[in-house]
């Protein structure tokens, strides 16, 4: 109660809990003060229990303030107490989306919805849920629908934008990758790759041919890769490669992950890599990942059989959207070297236990929603001989056209 009378007491008297609660929308959306609307809230609800505003308040305080379960647990009761009201099932479906629960945040948009048909805020987010989803025909009729009543919407014109982008089935992409050694090799690599690849129900599929010149050889790769689903909570990863051009490119390459997608906005991921050169290379990777807010997390390890003839790797990446899933700034900090780098993973073709450090920051952004450019770059200290080290840049551009 000392808490709530040093919170009240600094903003004036309050007449009514009418007042409380408005002082606590003030600290929430005004002065992004979440400890004291909570309190606030609480102390509303104490003179209060049902007063139902200050409970979707306080869920969303909640969640704001990284207390997901608490935000849950008090909107759940909140709506099962009054399923009518639109105010519960939007908060639910909010922190269920932000939590990337998409089925959950669904059903809660659609019981809304149940109750308040022409609910504008609901529709708007059951819309955005479906295109999370990957049902982008449907997102976008009801997007349409809503835009012929609010053709000013901002946020409806943004989503539309969005739904446009992702309902391109298809994808030209063009890379291309030079690498610059102040010691190690007195020539620069270059390597340069075109791709096709198309969405099929079974998930993401891709063809591609890659030229590369390194080592004063130039050679070609062929590869496949898809990422099929499961089940809406597990998908994987295959790939396969040939070139007949080593040591430009190893003979074979192929890999497999199983993908797990967890409560909480977490990713799991566990899989192997192959290689062949003159000998086999075997690795085997662990990774996670978490998305808070516009940011994703991910942290990976690979472990390859014989560290007396490889080293492990190890990487910490991490990317904050911008807009949608092609516009975002990216950076990354690792030791060893990874055999999902195109780039790269010829070093692993080695009969030494060399230290590798690397750190690299990249953009990603789209234009008038067909086109998609990238750059990224890396910089890495390598051990190419014992206790010899160098210097090498590594520039990679993209371009893709989607159709």
């Amino acid at each position: 109660m000392l808490i709530v009378w040093c919170v009240t007491g600094a903003l004036g008297q309050a007449t009514s809990l009418s007042d409380n609660y408005q002082q606590a929308r003030n600290l929430a959306f005004e002065k992004k003060d979440y400890k004291a609307a909570i309190n606030l809230c609480q102390y509303i609800l104490q003179q209060d229990a049902g007063y139902t505003d200050a409970k979707i308040l306080l869920g969303r305080l909640y969640y704001w303030n990284g207390n997901p379960d608490s935000a849950i647990v008090i909107l759940d009761e909140t709506f099962a107490q009054n399923p009518a009201n639109a105010d519960a099932a939007l908060a639910l479906a909010d922190v269920h989306y932000f939590e990337k629960d998409y089925t959950q945040a669904l059903l809660y948009t659609s019981k809304g919805l149940a109750h308040n048909p022409q609910a504008r805020e609901l529709l708007t987010r059951k819309a955005t849920i479906l295109a999370a989803l990957g049902n982008y025909k449907h997102a976008h009729q009801l997007t349409d629908s809503l835009l012929v009543t609010e053709p000013g919407n901002s946020q409806l014109q943004a989503l539309r934008a969005q739904l446009k982008e992702y309902s391109y089935s298809s994808r030209v992409e063009v890379t291309y990758d030079y690498t610059y050694f102040d010691k190690q090799f007195s020539d620069a690599w270059h390597l340069a790759g075109l791709s096709y690849g198309t969405q099929t129900k079974a998930g993401p599929v891709t063809a591609r041919i890659s030229y590369a010149n390194r080592f004063a050889t130039k050679g070609l790769q062929f590869e496949a890769e898809a990422y099929p689903k499961i089940s809406k909570t597990f998908y994987t990863y295959t790939n396969i490669a040939y070139s007949k051009d080593l040591p430009v490119f190893p003979t074979v390459r192929a890999g497999f992950s199983l993908f797990a997608n967890l409560p909480k906005a977490w990713e799991a991921e566990g899989g192997l890599r192959y290689l062949h050169f003159d000998d086999d290379v075997w690795a085997y990777t662990l990774a996670a990942g978490k998305y808070v807010g516009n940011f994703w997390v991910n942290g990976r390890v690979y472990l390859t059989e014989g560290t007396s003839r490889l080293a492990n790797a190890y990487s910490l990446t991490t990317r904050y959207y911008l807009k949608s899933a092609d516009n975002y700034v990216s950076a990354i900090v690792g030791w060893g070297v990874s055999p999902d780098d195109r780039a790269q993973a010829i070093r692993l073709n080695t009969a030494s236990n060399l230290k590798t450090f690397k750190a690299g920051a990249g953009y990603r952004f789209t234009l008038a929603t067909r086109h998609v450019l990238g750059i990224n770059g890396v910089y890495e200290n390598v051990e190419y001989q014992p206790e010899t080290k160098g210097n090498q840049l590594q520039i990679s551009t993209l371009y893709q056209f989607r159709f």
